[in-house]
């Protein structure tokens, strides 16, 4: 009968593997040590590739340059692949938050990779004497150069998600301007009645303010794009030949298709936090503007016979066990509990870059994990957002109608005509005895309701009049 178990061994002492397990040792002991979230690196399959892409580009670095065996390099690369292409993504099992700066992740992909070519090989698992998951899978590097590489591949790949949700969301707003833009009502300002627009104007600032946050994303991007591969330990590229850094980046910028290039300085490069602090305040900022937007979506919607009312959205489920009949802005909701958690994670990096020490920053797990979830629920929020909200959207056309035609803010218009003074009068007027403004002016003797009929044309209140 097979074993259940293989024996491994590190520095510390043997340890009993399961069999059927790819990792090996260093996995086990960090899953013992690290019992906190109870979530795998598995959930973040982003970075899982690309582990696979680094892994991969160094390999065919090592090989070029004589550190491995042409064998041993086609095995790893051949391994690498199978990552890539979302194999043995199981295997990943340390938890998310971690001590090491990552230690426990690279090791854990190091010995997946050995295990998964070993058995291509013909060999079994834990043949180490073959192929070795530190000397050969890790030829030339680093944790300190290898976990951040990864990490900032699998930021790159989940903005260019995130920047696809949020233009299909932008397309959803800018769909609701188009078809609303003869839809009159009365604009506010501090929560009170100010001037007419319309209900497009309304919604085509939503659609500007992702199209501005899209641009800062991309802004973003840039930044995580420099690597330190090849900085091994501190930068100084110690155990790894001089010309190794140079290909090993252009190999992972061919191997990935995401345009990596080396830092200038790989010392400072491996201390460095400073482009995810840069990334998690741009995600701020979305989780911001959004949250904004729904917080508008949900007043706008309000009542619907006792509130605002500008506005319906799509009933998506029951609201109450209790009260039948009500409906709640779910989706919106959503969004803005995605937007409190986003903050937080930048409040959680922020800390964490602050904390690192000399030569390296030891926090970059919990800053990876942090952008990560920021960066995945924004993209599922604003998904949800375009479909299950903004594409049902509709005016409540008669009640602002009625707001219009009966609205004091309408004498606003009047000021370059009548003067502040007199226009404040009409107004105060109107709504002490809610007659209505033409009638109110006619009776101060400060305007005909002729007059005031021809000056007082909603249309014309919604954008600039007079001369160019």
């Amino acid at each position: 009968m097979p074993a259940h178990h293989r024996t491994e061994h590190d520095f510390l002492g043997e340890k009993q593997i399961p069999a059927a397990a790819y990792w090996g040792v260093h996995t086990a002991r960090a899953v013992e040590n690290f019992p906190i979230s109870g979530t795998p690196v598995s959930a973040m399959p982003e970075l899982v590739r690309a582990f696979g892409f680094v892994k991969k580009a160094a390999a065919r670095a090592n090989a070029e340059l004589g550190m491995l065996t042409r064998e041993r390099a086609d095995a790893i690369t051949a391994a690498c692949d199978k990552l890539i292409a979302g194999q043995f993504h199981d295997q990943f099992v340390v938890d998310v938050i971690q001590g090491g700066a990552g230690t426990s992740t690279n090791m854990n992909a190091n010995e997946v990779i050995a295990n998964v070519a070993l058995e291509a090989m013909g060999h079994g698992k834990g043949r180490y004497d073959v192929l070795h998951p530190n000397d050969h899978v890790n030829a030339s590097q680093s944790t300190n150069d290898v976990y951040p590489t990864a990490v900032r591949l699998a930021l790159w790949i989940g903005i260019d998600g995130l920047l696809e949700s949020m233009a299909t969301l932008r397309r959803g707003f800018e769909a609701k301007s188009t078809e609303f833009a003869s839809v009159l009502k009365i604009g506010r300002t501090q929560l009170q009645d100010a001037v007419p627009m319309t209900l497009g104007q309304e919604f085509s600032t939503y659609a500007v303010m992702i199209e501005e946050d899209e641009a800062r994303l991309r802004e973003a991007r840039a930044l995580i794009q420099e690597i330190n591969l090849g900085a091994t330990a501190i930068g100084t590229g110690i155990n790894a030949p001089r010309a190794y850094a140079d290909l090993a980046c252009r190999y992972l910028a061919q191997e990935s298709g995401i345009p990596v290039v080396k830092a200038k300085n790989l010392v400072e490069a491996t201390q460095d936090t400073g482009a995810f602090v840069q990334l998690s305040g741009v995600l701020k900022r979305v989780a911001t503007k959004l949250s904004k937007t729904c917080n508008d979506l949900r007043l706008l919607s309000s009542g619907p016979q006792a509130g605002f009312g500008d506005i319906r959205l799509p009933p998506r489920q029951a609201g109450s066990s209790i009260m039948p009949g009500k409906v709640n802005p779910v989706i919106p909701e959503v969004m803005n509990q995605v937007a409190f958690e986003v903050i937080g994670n930048d409040m959680t990096v922020t800390m964490a870059s602050e904390a690192g020490q000399l030569q390296l920053n030891a926090f970059e797990p919990i800053m990876g994990w942090s952008l990560f979830k920021s960066i995945t629920h924004l993209s599922n929020a604003c998904l949800t957002l375009n479909t299950n909200c903004v594409a049902g959207i509709e005016p409540n056309r008669e009640l602002l109608a009625r707001r219009v035609r009966e609205s004091v803010t309408l004498v606003t218009a009047l000021n370059p005509i009548i003067g502040y003074e007199k226009a404040a009068l009409i107004a105060k007027t109107a709504i002490a005895t809610g007659a209505p403004i033409d009638e109110v002016a006619q009776s101060l003797g400060i305007l005909t309701r002729e007059e005031i009929e021809a000056l007082l044309v909603p249309e014309k209140l919604t954008q600039p009049q007079g001369p160019a």
